[in-house]
């Protein structure tokens, strides 16, 4: 394979990430109007946040096991065309029954895709030898900017099934454009030194998980709560509430474009450190805030900290030594993803007697320890070299 196909593949898995994140940027508006469809109380949309978040974290080690066996492009395909039409299952859904089936398939589409292509994305800082992680996961932040920002204003003009259809049609065209051009890993290579025949033994990929953990719990905090924090305790209108999550995302998508670039002038571990402590003030801001403006530039401060504290700390899950970049990723993605689309649903459950502000306010403190466990993202600044495959297998 040439640099130029390497290239390709390069903009192809970016594509990958952009899609991913207006899917779920898009799923942030439908939440309030979840609300008003079914009168779900907090708790009640804590628990079907928590079936969501169940159906990616059950997903993501079945999907790291085929990222082996079939590679992460033939993953990333299934994944991409079923994950691009799964939003309207969810806005479809006519009954409790099948909204919670929806939102099982929605959540295992997402963390299969979002697994693959982050594989997807190690292979091709090998090939390339440079980092694009943090930018790629910037056109993630890019794709949840345009998906909330947009998705607020079309569903509140349209409705929520001409939303659904909207997001269908322009993430299945984007993945349809993109899967010729993504690249191929070399699967013997994948699978060599530790390979996914078993849990890896090293504790440092478990640690390195959750960092990840306690960056993504936050980050899940925001998509899942922000808008209804504030619509509901500062009397924000749906497209002002929505406006929390594309501040958040849009700060996230300037920063991480950015982020290769920072991760290359200081390292991965001081980068972490100053990340975590810029998220960590900014968390704390919106949920002191005493209107929503100040609540909105506050959750984008914090996406200005966030956003390199996932691409590091799976850029280091990638690169462990002695480990394959599928077994490794695996892991830290499953515990990472498990916070990021699992325990925002116990914020239903506490913001029902204490309300939102309180809990955006300990986020702060999770932020503060990632600060203390940098020191395990130095992986993270080793690209291992990886060949070219002879075929596409």
């Amino acid at each position: 394979m040439s640099r130029d196909d390497a290239l390709q593949g390069r903009w192809a898995v970016a594509t990958f990430f952009f899609v991913n994140g207006f899917m779920v940027g898009s799923w942030a508006p439908q939440i309030p109007l979840l609300v008003t469809r079914f009168s779900l109380s907090e708790a009640v949309l804590g628990l079907l946040i928590l079936v969501f978040g169940l159906g990616a974290a059950s997903a993501m080690p079945v999907c790291g096991y085929l990222i082996t066996r079939l590679g992460s492009r033939a993953v990333m395909r299934v994944a991409g065309i079923l994950c691009a039409s799964a939003l309207m299952a969810v806005a479809a859904a006519p009954n409790m029954a099948t909204l919670v089936a929806a939102l099982i398939l929605f959540g295992a589409l997402l963390g299969s895709m979002d697994i693959a292509m982050n594989a997807n994305a190690v292979v091709v800082e090998r090939r390339l030898q440079r980092a694009i992680m943090s930018s790629s996961h910037g056109f993630w932040s890019l794709g949840g900017f345009a998906g909330a920002g947009a998705g607020g204003v079309v569903a509140e003009q349209w409705g929520h099934l001409a939303h659904a259809g909207a997001v269908t049609v322009v993430a299945l065209a984007l993945v349809l454009l993109a899967i010729p051009k993504l690249i191929v890993e070399n699967r013997p290579a994948l699978t060599a030194g530790g390979g996914f025949k078993g849990f890896p033994r090293s504790p440092l990929i478990y640690l390195t998980g959750v960092v990840a953990l306690f960056s993504m719990v936050p980050e899940g905090a925001v998509l899942d709560w922000a808008a209804l924090y504030l619509r509901q305790e500062m009397g924000a209108s749906l497209a002002a509430a929505s406006l929390a999550f594309t501040a958040f995302s849009g700060a996230m998508a300037l920063m991480r474009f950015l982020g290769d670039g920072v991760r290359n002038r200081l390292g991965a571990v001081a980068t972490m450190r100053l990340s975590g402590l810029v998220a960590a003030i900014g968390m704390l801001g919106a949920g002191l805030a005493p209107n929503p403006l100040v609540a909105t530039c506050a959750f984008a401060l914090t996406g200005l900290g966030i956003a390199n504290m996932v691409p590091i700390a799976f850029s280091a899950a990638g690169n462990q030594p002695g480990m394959s970049s599928a077994a490794g990723m695996s892991v830290a993605t499953t515990i990472g993803y498990s916070g990021m689309l699992a325990a925002p649903s116990l914020v239903g459950f506490v913001a029902e007697h204490t309300g939102l502000a309180p809990i955006f306010t300990g986020l702060a403190v999770l932020l503060a320890m990632v600060v203390l466990l940098a020191h395990l993202m130095r992986p993270a600044d080793t690209i291992a070299p990886q060949p070219a495959p002879t075929s596409d297998g």
